[in-house]
């Protein structure tokens, strides 16, 4: 996506159509939008050839894109586990990698990130039915390698607005359900997470669309992009007209949600009930 964003920077700086573009590297109109949103490999020969069509003679600019297109064709530490995971869902793995700032609205169940271990796997069971126990352990590690994003080096920030009802509907036994309340208390305290909870009592909200997250990176030159999943697919949504309905549903869901340290308490009353 960052590679492909340049390309379009350097694309449009020059005044040259998508058309021209693919033109000069034997290719469609469509495959240049594609290379543009991150959606294809790169081929070294094909960015080459677009530099010089954009006027990049600097060898330290042109080497410096040239290395980004050899990293960008590396496959993540996720393509591991592509043989238990849906075709659309390794995409997702790499932008949350790559993200510094995720938001989040759950209804179905507790955000992935912050899932324990018996949780997760009793939420990968109810969805991966009759499968081999063997793919679902490897699901779940999945998952857990997912969460060591949030305490890396780089962490991002993680907003996130868990609906009561995610907290309510059970996964896996009552100890499983209240150590992971327990971990949502403990978790909702460190410096990058900020969780709140929408009670039911609130009533209708802005979530009435179902869950979502928002990705955003730390490249100005990179869209934030909305992710939301589906039964057989996902749509990932990089417009700006569309990432914008989404924050503004995601701020309205913040704003009539408790706080972080109201819902806090929520969290403990709901583990004195459990």
């Amino acid at each position: 996506m960052l590679l492909g964003s340049q390309l379009r920077r350097l694309r449009e700086a020059r005044g040259i159509t998508r058309e021209a573009a693919g033109y000069s590297i034997r290719a469609s109109e469509s495959k240049i939008s594609r290379m543009e949103l991150g959606r294809v490999s790169f081929k070294t020969r094909d960015v080459e050839d677009l530099l010089t069509l954009y006027g990049i003679a600097d060898e330290q600019e042109r080497a410096s894109l040239l290395s980004l297109a050899r990293e960008a064709n590396v496959a993540g530490w996720w393509h591991s586990y592509s043989d238990v995971l849906p075709s659309w869902f390794p995409t997702y793995v790499g932008l949350e990698g790559a993200a510094a700032l995720i938001r989040a609205y759950e209804v179905q169940f507790v955000h992935g990130l912050l899932q324990t271990e018996e949780y997760a796997r009793a939420v990968v069971r109810r969805g991966m039915a009759g499968a081999s126990e063997a793919d679902v352990e490897r699901r779940v590690a999945l998952r857990l390698e997912r969460q060591k994003y949030l305490v890396s080096e780089s962490a991002p920030e993680f907003h996130v607005v868990l609906d009561e009802a995610a907290l309510r509907r059970p996964y896996g036994d009552r100890e499983v359900m209240r150590r992971q309340l327990q971990h949502l208390v403990e978790v909702s305290e460190w410096p990058n997470i900020r969780l709140q909870v929408m009670p039911f009592g609130f009533g209708g909200h802005s979530g009435e669309s179902g869950a979502f997250t928002i990705l955003g990176f730390p490249e100005s030159d990179l869209s934030d992009v909305v992710y939301m999943e589906q039964l057989t697919s996902a749509l990932y949504l990089d417009k700006a007209e569309d990432v914008a309905q989404y924050e503004k549903a995601l701020k309205e869901l913040q704003q009539d949600s408790p706080g972080p340290s109201e819902s806090r308490d929520l969290l403990r009353g709901l583990l004195q009930l459990s």
